[in-house]
C-alpha cells in the first residue's frame, strides 16, 4: 500500500463533514472535479470506498466511517500541535486561553482565575461568546478550558470532559430591609418586585417550577440574561433578584445588598469544560484543583 497522502485525507475529511461536494469544494477553493479526482485517488491508496454518491449528498461507507474518525484525531492533534508550538514562541512564559459563557457571573470568572492573575509567568486571553462559539473554539484547540453553567456531554466526535467546579444555592437579594421583619418565602413574593434570569436559565425555569409546585405567584419587573445587568438590578432599584450570591459577592460584603433567603433545592452548577488532548497545560491544574469557596466565596444570609 503506498504511503497515506494528508493532502487527501484533508479533502475527504471536508467532503465527509460537509456532506456535499459542492459545498466541500467551495470551502477548499479548489473545483469540484479536483476534488472528486483527489478523493478517487485516495480511495485507490487504501483499496476501499469511502463514499456512496447518492443524489447530491456524500454518503459515508463502513471505509469512511472508520476513515473519518482516524482524520478526525489526526487534524485535531494537528492543530494542537500548532496551539503548542505556538505558546512556546514567548520563553519562560505560559499562555493559557479561557473563554466563558457571555451570561456567567463575572465575579465567578475572576475568582476562578485569580491564582494566575499576580504570576508574571502566566499570559491569559480571555473570550466570552454563546457555548456553541467556545465549543468551535475548544474543538480546534484555541481555546483550552471553558467555564460555563450549561453542561455538555461527550461523542465520539467530540470527546469533550465536563467537569464540576462548584454548585451554589441560589438566593433572593436585595436592599437591606433594615428594622422589617426578616423575609419569608414564599409568603412575602407578592410583597415584592423581582427581576429574574431569562426563561432559558436553568436558574429561571427551577424557580418557575417552584412557584407552581407552591401554588405562589410573583411580581416581574424584568428578565435579564446577563448576570452583570441583574447584578446592577439588584444593586440599583428596589426590585429583588434572583441569583447566585457570587453575582453579587461585592455588595453583599459592603452592605449594599442582603440576601433575604435561600430558595430551597434550587442550585446554578458550574463546570470546566475541557477536551480530550495529548499534552495538558500545566496551568490547568492549578485552577480546576481549587475548592469551592475559592470560587465561590462565603455565603452570605440574613
Amino acid at each position: 500500500m503506498a504511503a497515506l497522502n494528508y493532502h487527501h485525507l484533508h479533502y475527504f475529511w471536508a467532503v465527509a463533514k460537509e456532506g456535499n461536494l459542492t459545498r466541500a469544494a467551495a470551502k477548499l477553493h479548489v473545483s469540484q472535479s479536483a476534488l472528486s479526482t483527489q478523493i478517487r485517488q485516495l480511495e485507490r491508496s487504501i483499496g476501499q470506498s469511502l463514499f456512496v454518491r447518492a443524489a447530491r449528498t456524500m454518503q459515508l461507507t463502513e471505509a469512511g466511517r472508520v476513515a473519518l474518525s482516524y482524520a478526525e484525531t489526526i487534524f485535531s492533534t494537528g492543530d494542537e500541535l500548532l496551539a503548542v508550538l505556538r505558546d512556546e514562541q514567548a520563553p519562560g512564559r505560559q499562555l493559557l486561553r479561557i473563554g466563558a459563557v457571555a451570561t456567567l457571573s463575572r465575579n465567578f470568572q475572576e475568582n476562578f482565575f485569580r491564582p494566575l492573575l499576580t504570576r508574571d509567568d502566566v499570559e491569559l486571553a480571555l473570550q466570552s461568546g454563546s457555548l456553541q462559539e467556545l465549543l468551535t473554539r475548544l474543538r480546534v484547540h484555541t481555546l483550552d478550558l471553558i467555564l460555563s453553567n450549561q453542561r455538555v456531554q461527550a461523542t465520539a466526535e467530540d470527546p469533550w470532559r465536563c467537569r464540576r467546579i462548584a454548585r451554589q444555592p441560589v438566593s433572593l437579594v436585595g436592599k437591606p430591609r433594615g428594622r422589617r421583619r426578616a423575609f419569608r418565602f414564599p409568603e412575602d413574593l407578592d410583597s415584592v418586585s423581582l427581576v429574574l434570569p431569562g426563561r432559558n436559565n436553568d436558574v429561571r425555569v427551577g424557580f418557575d417550577l417552584l412557584c407552581r409546585e407552591l401554588d405562589v405567584r410573583y411580581r416581574l419587573r424584568a428578565e435579564v440574561d446577563d448576570m452583570a445587568l441583574l447584578r446592577l438590578l439588584a444593586r440599583d432599584s428596589d426590585s429583588v433578584a434572583l441569583v447566585p450570591t457570587v453575582v453579587v459577592q461585592d455588595e453583599l460584603r459592603t452592605g449594599r445588598l442582603s440576601a433575604y433567603c435561600v430558595v430551597p433545592n434550587l442550585f446554578e452548577t458550574f463546570y470546566a469544560i475541557t477536551v480530550e488532548r495529548q499534552f495538558e497545560p500545566p496551568l490547568l491544574e492549578t485552577l480546576l484543583s481549587q475548592s469551592e469557596e475559592d470560587v465561590l466565596g462565603p455565603s452570605v444570609v440574613d
